[in-house]
């Protein structure tokens, strides 16, 4: 039996990786106008339950089929809540805004809703925070079509992200 070489096992990784660094590993560039490092690395939607709950067991399994269960009855749902995590460089001192905008079968595309959240850096490492959508907002939405997550500076949009369909 003839054993193909090492070098011919690790090419087609060398030739994804440089695709990978060519191209960019994330496929949403942070605005060029934008503080360099701050950026949005995740984003997770998810429905609440009657007693505010998103999950009811710690498993990311259990969480994930419980998500399901709740998107196909909407009779079970409460609510909205947004988890966002977002990193900023060291040294950072500035206080950002995160800005939440929601397009749903109730909100027209021209008018989306909007949540904001006053939050503070800590420079150098990432962090979570929780954006719950309000009773109001949430039937102001209806069914989520799609989001947007922005953070700014005063005035000047330093990250971005947002789902395929916004």
């Amino acid at each position: 039996m003839i054993l193909p070489s090492p070098a011919a096992t690790r090419w087609p990784f060398l030739v994804a990786l440089v695709l990978a660094l060519h191209c960019g590993w994330s496929t949403q560039a942070a605005p060029e106008t934008g503080r360099k490092g701050v950026r949005i690395v995740k984003v997770l939607p998810h429905f609440l339950d009657k007693e505010g709950r998103h999950t009811i067991h710690p498993s990311l399994f259990d969480r994930d089929a419980y998500q399901f269960q709740l998107k196909q009855n909407p009779d079970q749902r409460s609510g909205m809540r947004f988890d966002v995590q977002w990193r900023t460089p060291p040294g950072s001192p500035a206080a950002l805004t995160l800005k939440l905008e929601l397009r749903g079968s109730e909100a027209p595309t021209q008018a989306p809703v909007v949540v904001t959240s006053r939050t503070f850096t800590r420079g150098g490492f990432s962090q979570w925070v929780r954006v719950p959508l309000t009773e109001e907002a949430y039937q102001a939405v209806g069914e989520l079509l799609a989001w947007r997550v922005t953070l700014w500076d005063a005035d000047q949009l330093v990250a971005e992200q947002k789902s395929f369909l916004w």
